[in-house]
């Protein structure tokens, strides 16, 4: 697939899976349709709502205008330059995301783990888990999927700084995506930061759209939205 530029429109159904997949792995309420998007009513601390969009849009431009309070998401399949001059000057612009998609192999991928590893699998909610441990028990990298209709959605794939570069993060992938196909699934989607674009991007993964995220700081509230 290609990049979207800021006049295109990521799918709204492949965006809504992917936010779908995202609440279901979190352990918060489904999207629901708001504006021209989605909302999350996430109700953690530090992230109250999140709002995703997938392009630009009136809807979008008027909960910027509009929203004075920290700790609500403006999430957008845009990239910054373009979203950053909508933007009044509190929001802050976050470090970049990427929606990534991959139509997965018919046949499970290989799993190597370096010496001294075991791989733990957790399937007994609809989170599947995959777990490296070391000779020790301590846990070098995480990763999780759930499955949204016939996508597999990826989710906190994370190895302890530790143990990078021992190629973790890919078996902890290459785990779950066995685990997708084993039930009969061969579409992924994801949303990665810079450092797992380049991981995912070795494991045959493509970039869709890039994916920007814009919140007020925690330390400025406005009493309007001047």
């Amino acid at each position: 697939m290609t990049i979207h530029s800021s006049s295109q429109h990521a799918n709204p159904s492949l965006v809504e899976t992917w936010l779908k997949g995202w609440s279901l792995a979190k352990g918060v309420g489904l999207p629901v349709p708001d504006y021209d998007g989605f909302r999350v009513d996430v109700g953690w601390a530090d992230q109250q709502i999140r709002y995703v969009f997938p392009a630009i849009s009136a809807g979008l431009l008027h909960l910027a205008q509009t929203i004075t309070e920290p700790y609500i998401f403006l999430k957008v399949c845009a990239p910054a330059t373009a979203i950053q001059p909508h933007l009044p000057p509190r929001w802050i612009i976050q470090p970049p995301g990427f929606m990534m998609t991959n139509h997965l192999p018919d046949s499970p991928p290989r799993l190597h783990l370096p010496d001294g590893y075991r791989l733990n699998i957790q399937t007994e909610t609809s989170v599947i888990t995959a777990s490296i441990y070391t000779a020790e028990e301590t846990v070098a990298a995480t990763g999780h999927m759930v499955i949204v209709d016939d996508y597999i959605i990826y989710d906190r794939i994370a190895t302890d700084p530790a143990h990078q570069r021992r190629g973790l993060g890919s078996a902890v992938m290459n785990a779950l995506t066995a685990q997708g196909i084993s039930m009969g699934k061969n579409k992924g989607i994801l949303v990665a930061t810079s450092a797992g674009k380049a991981l995912y991007e070795t494991l045959g993964w493509q970039l869709y759209s890039p994916y920007t995220t814009a919140v007020i700081p925690a330390d400025e509230t406005y009493q309007d939205a001047k």
